[in-house]
């Protein structure tokens, strides 16, 4: 997460909600060695202190999961590199913008038994946001074959006891050039999302 103290001043409540919309993260927990990863949607309780999520048996993170562990799941958001030019400003450097919120907590192992109501709210959440499609359900699979899918899986759940959210917007830079750099990023950024960046960017007060 970027130091800068002024990047880092997003109340909690919308670092949460940042979370919880995109719902998608990189799980990270430390072993002997590099630490293991995993990519991972996640379904996260309205306080944030509450992630939960499957992972597939023959997951490191899984087979390492014999006791909790200390996790980190970062959750990125849009963003963009930005080139000096488009500030209209001398002295200026290269840079990314960008917005990350990152989960810090123990994840552990939850019994079998709960992986099936875990599926379903997980389908459910993301299949509410396709309405007016029908919603897809497990109840459409063969019995057989998601219980076979099943047996592939692990439930788990992570504690979360910290939040740490990271907003790089320009916040640092008078509002004319921030306005001028978010122009550009919407018109030539590189990276993800970049319209929405220029937006948050736009809205950033340092």
């Amino acid at each position: 997460m970027h130091p800068n103290p002024i990047f880092r001043q997003t109340p909690e409540a919308r670092n949460i909600a940042f979370a919880r919309a995109q719902a998608f993260g990189m799980l990270a927990v430390g072993v002997e060695g590099a630490p293991l990863l995993a990519h991972v949607p996640f379904l996260l309780t309205e306080d944030g202190a509450v992630a939960e999520f499957h992972l597939v048996r023959s997951n490191p993170i899984a087979r390492a999961l014999s006791a909790p562990l200390c996790a980190r799941l970062a959750v990125v958001g849009p963003y963009s590199y930005v080139s000096p030019d488009w500030y209209g400003a001398e002295d200026q450097v290269p840079t990314w913008n960008y917005v990350a919120v990152h989960l810090v907590g123990e994840v552990e192992l939850r019994p079998e038994d709960e992986l099936r109501d875990l599926l379903d709210r997980q389908s459910a959440h993301f299949e509410d946001q396709l309405l007016p499609k029908a919603p897809w359900t497990s109840d459409k699979m063969t019995p057989d074959v998601m219980a076979r899918m099943m047996r592939q899986i692990v439930p788990c759940r992570m504690r979360v006891d910290e939040i740490h959210g990271t907003w790089k917007l320009n916040q640092n830079k008078d509002d004319d050039v921030r306005l001028r750099a978010a122009d550009a990023v919407e018109a030539s950024g590189m990276g993800v999302e970049v319209g929405a960046l220029a937006a948050l960017m736009r809205d950033a007060k340092g």
